[in-house]
């Protein structure tokens, strides 16, 4: 299924890269970093462009999931769940959806949970753009950069690093936000 929706908006080019980026930040269960690794792999030269074009995309949906789950998602919850269970976990997605949203906005979980999730639990819209940003901004650049600077050859890396190095990454940006967090409450005191 994957391959056959990334070859059907691999036909528009950057704008199906566009696509595909805004609709997997609410619904589209494809992640576009696969077409965009296909663009790059066809032209190094415009990777940095490619990356720009799918984190524009991406970021443009993000609003797009979280007023899905605002609308649609939050009233289905209550239908579903006990009270005391969705304020529970609403109050600890407004606790610690930082982290959640910047880690998940990068890693191979879809993106689409976390802006979905976001509008459900009330998370701020502010903050879920601007953990957006950063996430998405960092994936797409990285693949972007890697094909820009190594041309094909960065294929073979993200073929063999891309798990490792998504988890490194994750691991870094969790202990900057923890730190940036325990510092923020120790200026706080």
């Amino acid at each position: 299924m994957f391959d056959q929706v990334t070859h059907f908006f691999e036909q528009y080019g950057i704008w199906g890269l566009f696509g595909i980026a805004f609709l997997d930040s609410f619904i589209l269960p494809v992640p576009p970093f696969f077409l965009q690794i296909t663009m790059s792999l066809f032209n190094p030269s415009a990777a940095l462009s490619y990356a720009t074009i799918a984190f524009t995309g991406s970021i443009l949906g993000a609003p797009f999931g979280y007023l899905l789950g605002k609308w649609l998602g939050k009233p289905l919850m209550h239908k579903i769940l006990p009270a005391k269970w969705t304020e529970a976990a609403t109050e600890l997605f407004v606790k610690k959806g930082d982290g959640a949203v910047l880690i998940g906005s990068f890693t191979p979980i879809p993106f689409k949970f976390f802006t979905i999730l976001s509008g459900v639990f009330g998370y701020s819209l502010s903050k879920l753009m601007l953990y957006a940003i950063l996430g998405r901004g960092l994936k797409f650049f990285l693949i972007g950069i890697l094909f820009f600077y190594y041309g094909k050859h960065a294929k073979v890396l993200l073929d063999e690093y891309l798990e490792i190095s998504l988890l490194g990454v994750a691991v870094v940006v969790a202990l900057c936000w923890y730190l940036w967090n325990k510092r923020k409450k120790r200026f706080q005191t």
